[in-house]
């Protein structure tokens, strides 16, 4: 045997204890698509060299309707001509209608093109030596920018135009502006990788390290009604009323560290009514109509069947330290509220999964106890493998008398949304599906796109102090639906393309809203009916009574809202009617996708030689995730297999490599 080193072996010892990727018990692969750590300091990440220099937004809301001004100021303080990648998020309410780009005094207006034509376009632009711009979706809520040919002393400032509706939630209207894009995990093999899926394998800062940008943000509420309550729960603000009563909202500090979670504003209207409202828009060729319907108060039915809730609990790296405390605080309030003829279970997963057991249990307070014993004994660790544990959760067995529903937990850092969303269409008639997002920097397109593919609600947890309320809300919203069989008749009002084309069961106090098209005139009625527990409900509303206005809004809102239906379930086949279509809407109605992306280009040429150094933006990880997320290493529980080789290497060591040791100073 050769010598080995005692420091060696120590640090043999350490790596199989400290290595997560072992500790996890997961394959290492050769270069997956992965995130990375960018230190400020090594090559050509050195501060003068980090071309964006300013992101901000100004907000405007009035009524329901948001529209959001984004500006991103790039500048060249290097010494050779830069391509600028910034990776950035996006609200998955959002229709991107807009983008200009501006060089000096020269204001280029962006144009709509189809994806692949764009980027053709913005190469062959690059080679040229020209100027030019990149807005692409990688996801609902996940936007790139690619920005060309920045010269050094260049200032390129590029404004990006969306529009959303702001929809009430008991009383409470919430405007989220996401600023930070969580890193995903992803399996593929970065060789194996279509270039839409490249973003991924992007650089991150290290925890608590500043964004070498600055942040700010700007609202304006005009709601038509006095504000009662404004707050942010996410950052401090500062609020100024005019005499028009209108609020204006900003930072109070403009710390760059503010970008590393996403910025929630909140606010009540005075008397807590949301009113029964239909906004109507009349276009030179489309006319568009929306409806949002205030549902009526909850009501209890006198029989409720039995109800069993697995709890898929994701435990992975990114929801290592913050995002895991919640989620046990979460769990917690949940088990301790269910009621006794209930059963539960739990699956938690990260690379693997693990259950509480191989079936539901009933509600005791021992079993209750065993739950949530084993539920703080996690740690957080490894992959994010979301697909394989919702499998295995639907595969547990079921009782046919029993209401069956789903409660995934997660902070939304995986890849694989689309097919997540496929799965739980393709077993709604098994089981509800309901989903928390837990996190300062939530995958909001994960959380929403499973509360919408099982008929659910979506629910956000961005801080620890959340915890109970959220619970609460849950349980009070499955309770007992407010609204079922819902059946919506225009009456004399010609309607076509209407979005939602089912109406779920209305749970939450939050209004029923309705999108669609209108030819001819605004008369006639809407009867919307339902039931209420064990009684009729109808409502009626006058068409003529509302004006129609030039908020072109409502065209962009109509057709996100079809583009975010058809691509929760798109699979991405090339020859998909849905693409297709996801594309001829973002033609018409010049908006932003996965398949149509804003191209602007400046013809004068800048860079004469045509060389250029690539420059990614590295983003702060969202406030309170691990640097797991990334691949960072803490100490953590390993699992009994590694417990095993560790006891044997102890075993070797103390018996026959010690001794030798003490005689030779070497093993």
């Amino acid at each position: 045997m050769k010598s080995i080193n005692l420091y060696r072996l120590l640090s043999i010892l350490a790596f199989l204890f400290f290595h997560p990727s072992l500790l996890a018990n997961e394959t290492v692969v050769d270069k997956t698509l992965s995130p990375y750590f960018k230190v400020i300091g090594e090559g050509t990440g050195n501060l003068e060299n980090l071309p964006l220099q300013r992101t901000s937004a100004q907000v405007d809301i009035v009524g329901v309707i948001a529209d959001v001004k984004i500006r991103q100021i790039y500048q060249n303080r290097g010494e050779t001509a830069i391509e600028a990648i910034y990776v950035f998020p996006g609200s998955t309410k959002s229709a991107v209608y807009g983008m200009t780009m501006t060089i000096g005094d020269r204001v280029v207006v962006a144009k709509i093109k189809e994806r692949e034509a764009a980027k053709t376009a913005y190469t062959q632009a690059k080679k040229q030596g020209k100027r030019a711009s990149l807005l692409e979706q990688h996801r609902p809520n996940v936007f790139q920018m690619n920005v060309a040919n920045i010269m050094p002393g260049d200032r390129v400032i590029v404004e990006l135009s969306y529009t959303e509706l702001i929809i009430p939630e008991q009383g409470v209207y919430k405007f989220v502006y996401p600023a930070v894009v969580g890193p995903r995990y992803s399996e593929a093999l970065a060789e194996d990788t279509p270039d839409s899926e490249n973003w991924i394998a992007n650089p991150y800062l290290h925890k608590n390290s500043a964004p070498p940008y600055s942040f700010d943000i700007k609202a304006s509420i005009s709601a038509g009604i006095p504000i009662q309550a404004l707050n942010s729960p996410s950052h401090k603000i500062q609020v100024d009323y005019d005499p028009r009563g209108t609020a204006n909202v900003s930072l109070k500090t403009k710390d760059s560290r503010q970008a590393d979670r996403d910025y929630i504003l909140r606010y009540q209207l005075r008397g807590k009514e949301i009113k029964t409202g239909l906004l109507l828009h009349k276009g030179e060729h489309e006319n568009f109509f929306l409806l949002m319907s205030q549902p009526p108060k909850k009501t209890t039915p006198e029989k409720i069947p039995p109800r069993e809730y697995i709890f898929v609990v994701d435990v992975s790296g990114s929801m290592h330290g913050f995002p895991l405390d919640t989620s046990k605080r979460l769990m917690t309030e949940l088990l301790s509220n269910l009621r006794p003829t209930d059963s539960f279970n739990i699956l938690f997963f990260s690379g693997g999964s693990s259950a509480l057991a191989k079936s539901s249990l009933p509600v005791t307070s021992n079993n209750i106890a065993k739950a949530i014993s084993m539920m703080e004994n996690q740690q957080g660790g490894g992959g994010t493998q979301l697909l394989p544990a919702l499998k295995r959760a639907m595969d547990l067995p079921a009782e046919k008398s029993t209401s069956r529903s789903f409660v995934i937990i997660t902070d939304g850092y995986v890849s694989i949304e689309k097919e997540a969303f496929q799965y739980v269409k393709d077993n709604l008639n098994n089981a509800n599906f309901f989903s928390f997002g837990i996190g300062s920097g939530i995958n909001r397109f994960l959380i929403e796109g499973l509360a919408r593919a099982g008929k659910g609600e979506p629910f956000f947890i961005t801080s620890g102090s959340e915890a109970f309320k959220v619970a609460q809300r849950f349980l009070e919203y499955i309770e007992t639906p407010v609204l079922t069989g819902i059946d919506i008749n225009f009456d004399e009002f010609e309607v076509y393309d209407v979005e939602p084309q089912q109406t779920p069961d209305l749970f939450a106090e939050r209004p029923l809203i309705i999108y669609g098209k209108w030819r001819g005139n605004t008369t006639g009625k809407i009867q919307i009916k339902g039931y209420q527990g064990e009684s009729i409900y109808s409502e009626t509303i006058e068409v003529n009574k509302a004006e129609a206005s030039s908020n072109k809004a409502l065209r962009y809102l109509w057709a996100r809202n079809r583009i975010a239906e058809l691509g929760d379930f798109e699979k991405l086949r090339p020859d998909s009617e849905q693409k297709a279509e996801i594309t001829a809407l973002g033609l018409t109605y010049n908006l932003l996708t996965a398949y149509t992306s804003f191209i602007a280009v400046d013809e004068a040429i800048a860079n004469s030689e045509r060389k250029s150094q690539q420059v990614k933006q590295p983003l702060p990880l969202p406030k309170g995730v691990s640097e797991l997320a990334v691949g960072g290493i803490v100490p953590t529980t390993p699992e009994p297999e590694i417990l095993s080789l560790l006891g044997v290497l102890a075993i070797l060591f103390s018996t026959r490599l010690l001794p030798k040791f003490k005689k030779t100073g070497k093993a």
